[in-house]
C-alpha cells in the first residue's frame, strides 16, 4: 500500500493524472485522464511501478511457484508495449504482441515475436477502461494456439466490466492499483475536493 500512495502523489504532481473535462480514444466523456506513457520519462519511478509490477504477479503464484511459470509475456501496442518490454527485460522473459490487425506487407502477420503450440504467457497492459484491446489479444493469441488465463494491468479505470469480460473468456484479470484507489488517496492529502471524487464515482456507477 505504501508504493499506491507514493505512486498516486507522483501521478499527480507530475501532471500524469488530470482531472476536468477529457474525451477518451473511445469517444466516452471522462473527468479525468491518466496517461502512463509519461511515466517512463521519470525512470526511478517508472522501475517502481515495474517492480511493483513484477511482486503482484509473484503474489498470485500458487505454492511459490516462481514466474517460470509462463513462457512469454505477451501485450498490446502502445501504452502496454513499453510497461511490458521493462517487465520481460528485468525477468528475463521472451516478448510478444499482438497488433490490431495483420500489417498489409512482409508476413502479414498478428502477433510479433517468436511463438509456438501451446505456449503459456501473461498479457500486460497499461490501463484498463473496455478491456477491448486485451480481449482482442486474446482471441488473436488463443487462435494461434497461445494459453491465456491472467491479465494484468497497471490501473484499472473500473469501468466497462473489463474484469467481468475477460473473466467470461476463462482470463482473470487483476491490477496494480484502480481510479478509486488513486483519488482517495488524493482526497486524504487534500490534493483533490470531494467533488471531483464523487464525479468519479458517478462515473464509475454509470459504467
Amino acid at each position: 500500500m505504501e508504493f499506491i500512495k507514493e505512486f498516486a502523489m507522483f501521478l499527480y504532481q507530475n501532471n500524469i493524472i488530470k482531472f476536468g473535462e477529457f474525451t477518451l480514444a473511445s469517444g466516452k466523456k471522462s473527468s479525468y485522464y491518466i496517461d502512463l506513457r509519461l511515466v517512463p520519462s521519470y525512470p526511478v519511478q517508472f522501475r517502481k511501478m515495474i517492480k511493483a509490477l513484477q511482486n503482484l504477479i509473484r503474489n498470485q503464484v500458487e505454492n511459490d511457484v516462481e514466474l517460470d511459470r509462463f513462457d512469454a509475456i505477451a501485450t498490446v501496442p502502445t501504452g502496454g508495449l513499453v510497461v511490458a518490454t521493462a517487465l520481460a527485460t528485468d525477468i528475463l522473459k521472451p516478448l510478444i504482441y499482438t497488433r490490431d490487425k495483420p500489417k498489409k506487407y512482409g508476413t502479414a502477420k498478428t502477433i510479433e515475436g517468436k511463438i509456438y503450440d501451446k505456449m503459456q504467457i501473461v498479457l500486460i497492459d497499461d490501463v484498463a477502461t473496455t478491456g477491448g484491446s486485451v480481449v482482442q489479444a486474446v482471441k488473436a493469441l488463443r487462435e494461434a494456439d497461445i494459453k491465456v488465463s491472467e491479465a494484468y494491468v497497471i490501473v484499472d479505470r473500473l469501468e466497462g466490466d473489463a474484469t467481468e469480460t475477460l473473466k467470461n473468456m476463462d482470463v482473470n484479470m487483476y491490477s496494480l492499483t484502480n481510479i478509486l484507489d488513486i483519488v482517495n488517496i488524493l482526497l486524504e492529502q487534500k490534493l483533490v475536493t470531494l467533488d471531483t471524487v464523487q464525479k468519479i464515482r458517478a462515473q464509475i456507477s454509470s459504467k
